[in-house]
């Protein structure tokens, strides 16, 4: 099974970020809630955390892309 990772909504008007970088590289094992990419809104950057455990499949999201919130950016590959 593939769980989506999406680009987050990181405040209540927020309607996009900018994907700043990966912290894991591609085809990675990854642990529910571990850091795995950053994303920065025109206030802060923010450690986003893996919504499973798995291995991390990146999308086609890259560095200081901006991209509405909802965005598919990645996958995570479970055992489930």
């Amino acid at each position: 099974m593939s769980v989506p990772v999406r680009m987050p909504k990181l405040g209540m008007a927020a309607h996009e970020g900018v994907f700043v970088e990966w912290l894991v590289e591609d085809g990675r094992r990854v642990d529910e809630e571990q850091p795995i990419y950053i994303v920065a809104t025109d206030k802060v950057e923010t450690e986003i955390p893996a919504p499973a455990t798995g291995v991390l499949r990146h999308g086609d999201a890259v560095p200081d892309g901006t991209y509405p919130v909802g965005t598919l950016l990645a996958t995570i590959e479970t055992d489930e």
